[in-house]
């Protein structure tokens, strides 16, 4: 194992979307690691909450509003803390939202809204923080990604593509900011118990609502059997991502990638090992996926 520092030693940590799931978590495992925490988010209640607990716990942790797809908002946050505070020395890009729909059916309206939070909101952050930390010749910058990111399945494509954009977008930054001694980490977490999930249906339920007349139906039914599965079996918390979270900041020499949760760890190596076909194959057992040679789909729609 890579040797990390011992605590946060007082350096100050952005996180969006810091108030509920895993950011939530991170937020206040890196206040009781010593990490001056700003917690960014859109809910006031939320916000409320996550100031009442920290009042409570004593903890060096502050909620602010920030909506990382609105520019005024990121720069009134990042200007807030830069004056009552100091450099940014950690930014974990943690906001996200996931749209589930076929490639068919889904709404330019909606793959913008997409990629705004997930992509476009994450560069916002990082073209913010790092003139700061340029000049200060240090910093590290967080990206949450997923598996998703590395293994597109039917129905996220919304999602995946995201993802995929936030891998290469973070592959490319690791490399641009380095002579300044500032490094980029990658979090692959799999599937993790959070609120995110329910806003997801809450996001796709047109979609969901839709699929009985949908030429995609059986899709639709074999993406909810799966995911039915996966929700069931999985047994982590986001306190279990939190503590990768931590030791991607800690590490002295971060890896560029850590996965978090066992299928996570699973799923990569298999798309690693695997050929397209073989994955293909693989993905069309897993969600019902008919062979088209004798089960030709209709469009049921008028």
């Amino acid at each position: 194992m890579t040797p990390h520092t011992q605590s946060g030693d007082g350096r100050i940590a952005l996180i969006t979307g810091g108030t509920d799931g895993l950011g939530r978590a991170t937020s206040v495992m890196l206040a009781e690691r010593g990490y001056r925490v700003v917690a960014g988010g859109r809910s006031a209640e939320r916000i409320a909450a996550l100031q009442q607990l920290a009042r409570e716990r004593k903890l060096p942790l502050t909620a602010t509003e920030l909506d990382v797809c609105d520019e005024a908002s990121v720069d009134r946050a990042v200007t807030e803390i830069e004056k009552s505070a100091g450099t940014v020395d950690v930014l974990v890009n943690n906001a996200g939202i996931a749209i589930a729909a076929v490639m068919e059916e889904i709404t330019l309206a909606d793959l913008h809204k997409q990629f705004e939070t997930n992509f476009f909101g994450l560069v916002r952050m990082s073209q913010r923080v790092l003139p700061a930390m340029r000049r200060k010749l240090s910093g590290r910058i967080i990206n949450m990604s997923s598996i998703a990111g590395k293994l597109a399945s039917p129905l996220f494509g919304p999602y995946s593509s995201s993802k995929h954009a936030v891998e290469a977008v973070s592959d490319a930054m690791r490399l641009e900011v380095y002579p300044f001694g500032i490094q980029v980490v990658l979090i692959e977490p799999g599937y993790i118990p959070t609120s995110m999930n329910r806003n997801a249906g809450e996001l796709s339920s047109a979609y969901a609502k839709g699929a009985e007349q949908s030429p995609y139906k059986s899709l639709y039914q074999g993406f909810l059997k799966s995911w039915s599965k996966t929700t069931k079996a999985s047994r982590y918390t986001p306190e279990d991502c939190a503590r990768v979270i931590l030791r991607a900041i800690e590490d002295d020499l971060p890896r560029a990638r850590y996965a978090v949760t066992r299928e996570a760890k699973i799923g990569i190596l298999v798309r690693r090992l695997l050929t397209d076909r073989a994955m293909d194959r693989q993905m069309r057992k897993t969600m019902g996926i008919a062979d088209f040679h004798r089960t030709p789909q209709t469009d049921t729609r008028k």
